[in-house]
């Protein structure tokens, strides 16, 4: 073989070693509770598919495709640390997202300022997550739950309504929920006061007994935390035994499709809500998701869950572009004031805690076609419901 033709056959060689390395993979690990909560974590996945594929087929992100590596926790805390620990150092994840149930993304969040890994919690709700369990490495996605229960706390202020009581899972998310919605009401209405607190066990609600225990106490309004088969059962035996005649009731993501859409024609009506009103969309980024989506999976309609999934990529990927980088330093520094484009307009990862602009849906319940809906709804951009900064700054650990 002569020089010139070593040469260009080494030249050949480096150029394909070359192209295999950029097209290799970005992996992310991907951790959620696939098979104990199949209902609410596969719109999710699909809606991080949709996202992927807008991604990839552009040509993907540093010129490499994005690569996300699913994995089930079984909703347990200790399984799904273990898996994020095999992730991050045997399967070559960059990072880390995922988690719909608090106490699992609070576990996961916990090894992640502990190892240094970034961690993009997706769905889980509790505040702890970027205020007082908050970390470096650990960013939120989903609205804050204190902004949801405020945006609900500012309504009920406008009612002639004093005593009210509550009923929540008891868990992270339940307790945060109740306690974010009592420090906003209070603050807009000193009067009130909480005559009734009910926390049953997440997914094991005696409904019978809360309703009971709920109408003894006599409210003149209602503050509701219950999802999923809770919210089933808790909307079934209040609407039987007429806990809701002639109450306010205020529904933390009761509007959410995955909740609302269960309840049928037994879906209450004239509750105050949060949600995701994806079918009274016209125009802009927000139909054109819904549109998108729609279009990829023909036998289903959006979730709150579907959103957020194909958030979570748009996310990732902008801090992908904006690091230059895949390594965890450059990610880090990526993430603080991270501006993102999404179907609900531009968010931003906020520097002071790690927490996204993303904001909610409020609107009233309805029966529309045998199935509920959310009516008279509209879009709350959070900042103006957020704690102060230095409220935020006290609640979170010294770094």
């Amino acid at each position: 073989m002569s020089l010139k033709t070593l040469i260009a056959a080494s030249a050949a060689l480096l150029a394909a070693t070359c192209s295999s390395f950029a097209a290799d993979s970005i992996k992310i690990g991907e951790i959620n509770h696939y098979k104990r909560l199949a209902a609410f974590a596969e719109p999710y996945k699909k809606g991080i598919e949709l996202a992927q594929k807008e991604i990839n087929d552009a040509g993907g992100v540093l010129d490499r495709p994005l690569e996300f590596i699913f994995r089930d926790d079984n909703g347990k805390p200790g399984d799904a640390v273990k898996i994020a620990e095999e992730l991050m150092t045997r399967e070559g994840a960059v990072m880390l997202t995922g988690s719909i149930l608090s106490n699992v993304g609070l576990a996961i969040a916990s090894l992640a300022g502990e190892k240094g890994y970034i961690y993009l919690a997706a769905e889980p709700l509790a505040d702890a997550l970027v205020w007082e369990s908050g970390n470096p490495y650990t960013f939120r996605l989903r609205t804050s739950t204190y902004v949801q229960a405020a945006l609900l706390a500012e309504e009920a202020a406008k009612t002639d309504a004093i005593r009210y009581a509550t009923i929540a899972p008891n868990y992270a998310y339940g307790t945060a929920a109740v306690a974010a919605f009592k420090e906003n009401l209070k603050k807009l209405k000193p009067e009130v006061e909480f005559v009734s607190e009910q926390w049953p066990a997440l997914f094991k609600i005696d409904a019978g007994s809360e309703v009971q225990a709920i109408e003894a106490a006599k409210p003149d309004a209602i503050y509701n935390v219950t999802f999923g088969p809770d919210l089933q059962k808790f909307v079934r035996e209040g609407s039987l035994r007429g806990l809701f005649d002639d109450r306010k009731v205020y529904g933390l993501l009761t509007g959410e499709p995955e909740y609302l859409d269960p309840l049928g024609d037994e879906a209450p009506e004239g509750w105050f809500v949060t949600g995701y009103p994806w079918y009274g969309f016209t125009e802009g980024p927000a139909k054109d998701f819904v549109d998108a989506y729609m279009a990829a999976y023909p036998d289903e309609t959006p979730k709150i869950g579907s959103l957020v999934g194909y958030m979570t990529v748009k996310s990732i990927a902008a801090a992908l572009k904006k690091a230059g980088s895949t390594e965890t330093p450059a990610l880090l520094a990526a993430f603080e004031d991270l501006k993102v484009d999404t179907p609900m307009g531009e968010i931003v990862y906020r520097g002071i805690d790690n927490q996204s602009t993303m904001g909610a849906y409020v609107g009233t319940t309805a029966l529309k076609d045998g199935k509920g809906v959310m009516v008279d709804w509209s879009y709350k951009d959070p900042v103006p419901y957020m704690p102060s900064d230095e409220e935020i700054k006290a609640k979170r650990p010294a770094e």
